[in-house]
């Protein structure tokens, strides 16, 4: 397994990364875990711990309580933490932890223009000379460390990569619908 990670470190080095119909350069290092036997969660609550000026979040469904805890952390300490999320799978908002970051003077927003909004991204620190992308399967969510196969990827120190992700969120966000109130959390999409 792990010679098939260093093949596909290999491969992206060797021929960049597709985007916008050409190739980005391959920087930094890549980070994997493997939920549940790898601790993904920790891993994301370390990146958000070491952001300095923003985050960026787009997610599918969000029930983690210890990576809210992160953000609201985050936010506390002057980042600029913003959140997209789908606007069907949070209609419930007791299953979920968007009211812990509404409460918490986070910036939300619901995508309701898509089937379904199934990234699972996060963005640090875009513009900084740092920058960290996190993706993959993994959702935000207590069974996806713990009784899911899911796979996550942490990308660092490749700025066009990050200003990539970053320009597709806040596409993204420009066709959201803003929330505010939990009622606006409950009408969901």
């Amino acid at each position: 397994m792990h010679g098939l990670i260093v093949a596909l470190v290999l491969s992206i080095g060797t021929f960049g990364l597709a985007h916008g119909g050409g190739a980005m350069p391959s920087r930094g290092t890549i980070e994997v875990a493997f939920a549940p036997h790898d601790d993904a969660e920790g891993a994301i609550v370390d990146v958000i711990d070491g952001a300095r000026r923003e985050i960026l979040v787009q997610i599918y469904i969000f029930t983690s309580r210890p990576i809210a805890r992160a953000l609201l952390r985050a936010a506390a300490r002057g980042v600029a933490v913003q959140v997209l999320a789908d606007g069907n799978m949070h209609k419930r908002p007791k299953r979920n932890v968007l009211s812990m970051l509404l409460d918490g003077g986070i910036p939300l927003a619901l995508e309701t223009e898509f089937a379904a909004a199934h990234n699972k991204v996060l963005v640090v620190d875009a513009q900084g000379a740092r920058p960290v992308v996190v993706t993959g399967s993994y959702n935000f969510t207590w069974s996806a460390q713990r009784k899911n196969a899911e796979n996550l990827l942490i990308l660092r120190d490749n700025p066009e990569l990050a200003r990539a992700y970053a320009d597709n969120w806040h596409r993204h966000r420009r066709l959201a619908r803003p929330v505010t109130t939990l009622a606006d959390l409950r009408r969901g999409g």
